[in-house]
């Protein structure tokens, strides 16, 4: 590692790869999550179903997608999917029987949904940061492996700085998020889901 190397490349290269990963996590979440949260007898099979895969740590799935994939890139976005959809899916699931079960309050869904989000933020943060030690390449995890590497303390404990930083404000932009949301929603409303 050269010492004038920025970080800030590290860390929009992290920032594209965690998008990449998480974004289809919630695209897909979302709906199979009020799918399953529709019926209270298939939200209870299911919900036990799919904790099964959220008690694996996604990192532990990297040789096997490293494996099937054969690309580094590609497996690490593998991971960080993995390890988000699952949260979303059964905290979207919960208040969608919440909402149905509580006298029809949105909000309570929304709330659901959003702590699903933001709990699977967090892990694919974290899962980010952990392929990119394993694959190397670019990014942030990369960038303090490299450090280490080079012996750079003052880098790394830089780059962990950004890490608890960028975290924070992931999780922050996304607990506004859902608070701004369920605010547009009156709170007696009647609407069938």
């Amino acid at each position: 590692m050269e010492e004038s190397q920025s970080i800030y490349p590290s860390i929009l290269a992290s920032l594209l790869l965690l998008c990449q990963g998480y974004i289809p996590a919630v695209i897909l979440g979302i709906p199979l999550g009020i799918l399953v949260g529709i019926d209270r007898v298939i939200y209870r099979i299911l919900k036990r179903i799919f904790q099964i895969p959220a008690t694996i740590p996604s990192i532990a799935l990297l040789p096997i997608a490293l494996i099937g994939l054969k690309n580094n890139q590609q497996a690490v976005l593998f991971v960080i999917f993995f390890s988000a959809i699952w949260q979303i899916i059964i905290n979207t699931a919960t208040g969608v029987q919440k909402f149905r079960s509580n006298g029809k309050d949105l909000r309570d869904a929304i709330h659901h949904t959003f702590t699903g989000m933001r709990m699977a933020m967090g892990l694919a943060w974290f899962t980010l940061i952990a392929g990119e030690f394993l694959t190397g390449g670019k990014g942030i995890g990369f960038f303090i492996w490299d450090a280490y590497n080079s012996n750079m303390i003052d880098e790394i404990v830089k780059a962990l700085f950004y890490i608890a930083i960028i975290g924070l404000l992931l999780d922050g932009v996304l607990e506004l998020a859902g608070y701004l949301i369920s605010r547009q929603v009156p709170e007696d409303r009647e609407s069938e889901m």
